[in-house]
């Protein structure tokens, strides 16, 4: 029998999570009634249970009850029935936009102070995610991405280390990325954009691509990235880190960055270990400056 509780901010996505589990063939009861958790952990674990695979949805919805979460906890480990915490976590300004979008109240907020009630629910869910056994920070991911990191975990049990890594390709001329880890200039290498046939053209086309790494500074600089992220990587998950965004920016975000992002992309997704993610964020920024100024 697996038994999951699924937890977290509230904004961080476990609604979709709890459904998404679901699917893949678990028996999930949402906001549960927190009094109510060890009767039903004692009922699925029965011998005649027919539930192989059950999750609840528990969060800062419960009310009072919530704080008496960590004792009911206790008492499934004195009995020993065995559980797993999957916890969702999401920036601060990520969960304040969400909640602006959704024009939702937080359940926490009071008088529309968004704000205080993310921070106040972060304090007093802090002893859920120091017991998780699984984090996932969903600030950046798809909701496929949150499925696909899902479907590792709960179906096909591979090995997880709460790491999502985030590679993303900027261009400096739109500023380096706030969110950034690690930050890599790759401006010293040929610009496909002084070739006209590939200046219309991005990273993501073969041309292009094959013009920045037929450079063999381009070969060289991705071997060495590549192995420093790679080092890097498991001592920032014993120090605890959950997100790593590795930022690779050129001029305009459109040809070398999206070029080495996607080569270091293609070389860290072959580990199951951890999560990998891509991201252009100014790819398509040029064009679009371009035809305002045509407007104009």
């Amino acid at each position: 029998m697996r038994f999951v509780i699924v937890t977290g901010m509230s904004g961080a996505g476990k609604s979709t999570a709890l459904k998404m589990l679901e699917d893949m063939g678990y028996f999930c009861v949402d906001n549960l009634p927190v009094p109510l958790l060890p009767k039903f952990a004692e009922m699925i674990a029965m011998p005649d249970s027919k539930l192989n695979q059950a999750a609840v949805g528990i969060d800062i919805r419960g009310g009072q009850a919530f704080r008496g979460l960590e004792g009911y906890l206790k008492e499934l480990d004195e009995s020993g029935i065995h559980y797993e915490i999957l916890f969702l976590d999401a920036g601060n300004d990520v969960l304040l936009k969400r909640y602006k979008e959704t024009r939702r109240q937080h359940p926490l907020g009071g008088a529309g102070h968004i704000d205080r009630g993310i921070a106040k629910e972060r304090e007093e869910i802090a002893f859920l995610k120091i017991r998780a056994t699984f984090i996932l920070d969903t600030s950046k991911m798809l909701t496929r991405e949150l499925r696909v990191e899902l479907e590792k975990i709960f179906v096909d049990n591979q090995s997880f280390q709460n790491m999502i890594i985030t590679v993303l390709s900027f261009g400096f001329k739109y500023g380096i990325p706030s969110d950034s880890d690690l930050v890599f200039d790759v401006r010293f290498l040929p610009n496909p954009y002084y070739i006209d046939e590939l200046r219309p053209l991005s990273g993501n086309d073969k041309p292009v691509s094959d013009y920045v790494m037929n450079c063999e500074a381009s070969r060289i600089f991705l071997d060495k990235l590549a192995d420093m992220v790679s080092f890097l990587i498991p001592n920032y998950i014993l120090e605890g880190k959950n997100q790593l965004v590795v930022s690779i920016g050129c001029t305009g975000g459109k040809h070398r960055s999206v070029t080495l992002a996607n080569a270091l992309y293609q070389r860290l997704e072959q580990s199951e270990e951890y999560g990998v993610r891509i991201e252009h964020r100014d790819i398509g920024k040029d064009a679009i400056r371009k035809k305002m100024n045509e407007v104009r």
